[in-house]
């Protein structure tokens, strides 16, 4: 099935790939037309928004070209390294994914970008650090995210149920919830994409320094400190406190409907919510999860930051890199945050929505500690085990040790080459 799978989407990047270079004029020279290829197909809307700004003050146009298929997507950005149909602009991921297309010397470097956005406000020195390899920048922030739980504000009051503070707070609303016949937590996404989110929180609230250890290769998944961290996401399953894995839906139609009381997400969940007329604040909140363990100095707050990257090779490098640097002004990024109902990574934008001001203001609290997310925080090949393997866990919650065994011997295979 694995073999079928591969070929099918082998067949479906070849045929994109030929439809892409159809007229594409992507054979160099000065351009004023980007195609900026991104795995955020739902946000189409966003992406014509910023193109018809960009096109006022930077001249260029833009057209997106989205996918919503995980696999197909990458596939298709690798594929296009090795052929004439190159992305002026694209999306990808930080971490080991942006570190290992950077090493193959195929993403064009911005530390030009980056110290003049510095020098200016528009860019931090904290979130440099996520887009530098081996001490040069590379792409600029597309969107920044920090994780915690959406809630159904309806559902709550119903249940008598309010925001916890500590984790046993936590547990005991999914006890009432469950109580009451609501299931307590849907899943993030109807796919294994983004399985880690409970694995990084509790282990992120019970051990951030385990966390940080594994990420880097300097802990084992057979560690007992992560075994234990398997044991208590089973006990929780066990429990019922989870939506069935094989769901189909959104979770913001759950939302919508009822029957979610809340989602482990990315703060960039509001876009989901917002498309579908929901209002923060009165159909839904949300409140950054609490440390597992209480003792803890600091609460461990996930935080994720997508890259907008171009290449070495792009069609019209002066374009592409015009594009980068006015992504990230001010103008560009009140409009790109606003429009979505997001936080920004430029530290001058001015969010309208009262609520998500509150969130970015909390996030900044030096009482957080900011923990990169999972799935830029694994090397990739350690990543695809790790989600292939939570995916297994979420069915076979009994597998959890040899789903820990198979994720280990691709973390000692990457460390011991790397």
């Amino acid at each position: 099935m694995v073999s079928k799978r591969l070929r099918a989407t082998a067949l479906t990047v070849g045929a994109l790939l030929l439809a892409a270079g159809c007229g594409s004029g992507d054979s160099g020279g000065s351009k004023s037309e980007l195609k900026l290829y991104n795995d955020k197909g739902a946000w189409k809307p966003y992406f014509e928004q910023m193109a018809a700004l960009g096109k006022q003050q930077t001249g260029l146009g833009m057209t997106p070209v989205g996918y919503t298929d995980e696999p197909t997507y990458t596939a298709f950005i690798k594929t296009s390294f090795r052929t004439n149909v190159k992305p002026d602009l694209f999306t990808w991921s930080t971490g080991g994914r942006l570190e290992e297309i950077v090493k193959q010397k195929q993403v064009a470097e911005t530390t030009d970008i980056w110290q003049d956005s510095i020098k200016n406000g528009d860019l931090t020195e904290d979130l440099k650090k996520y887009y530098t390899v081996d001490g040069k920048q590379y792409c600029v922030p597309l969107n920044t995210a920090y994780w915690g739980m959406f809630y159904n504000k309806k559902v709550f009051a119903k249940h008598g149920v309010k925001p916890p503070t500590t984790w046993a707070e936590l547990e005991k609303a999914a006890e009432t919830l469950k109580s009451k016949g609501q299931v307590p937590f849907n899943h993030t996404t109807p796919t294994s994409l983004f399985s880690f989110a409970w694995f990084e929180q509790i282990l992120a609230g019970t051990d951030p320094d385990l966390y940080e250890r594994l990420s880097k290769g300097e802990a084992s998944y057979t560690d007992p400190g992560v075994v234990k961290v398997m044991e208590r996401w089973k006990s929780m399953i066990d429990k019922g406190w989870f939506s069935k894995p094989g769901d189909k839906a959104d979770p913001a139609d759950h939302f919508k409907s009822g029957d979610a009381a809340m989602v482990i997400s990315g703060t960039w969940f509001n876009t989901s919510m917002t498309q579908r007329g929901l209002k923060q604040g009165q159909d839904y909140g949300f409140f950054f999860i609490p440390n597992v363990d209480p003792a803890l100095p600091k609460r461990s707050l996930v935080f994720e930051s997508g890259p907008l990257c171009s290449l070495r090779k792009a069609p019209d490098p002066a374009a592409s890199t015009k594009y980068l640097k006015w992504w990230v002004t001010p103008t560009a990024q009140e409009k790109w945050a606003n429009a979505r109902g997001d936080v920004s990574g430029n530290p001058k934008v001015k969010i309208a929505d009262p609520e998500l001001t509150a969130v970015t203001k909390e996030a900044a609290s030096p009482e957080n500690r900011l923990v990169l997310r999972y799935f830029e925080a694994a090397p990739s090949p350690v990543l695809t085990e790790a989600l292939s393997g939570f995916d297994k866990f979420l069915n076979k919650p009994e597998t959890y040790m040899d789903v820990l065994k198979s994720i280990q011997k691709a973390n000692e295979a990457y460390w011991k080459s790397n």
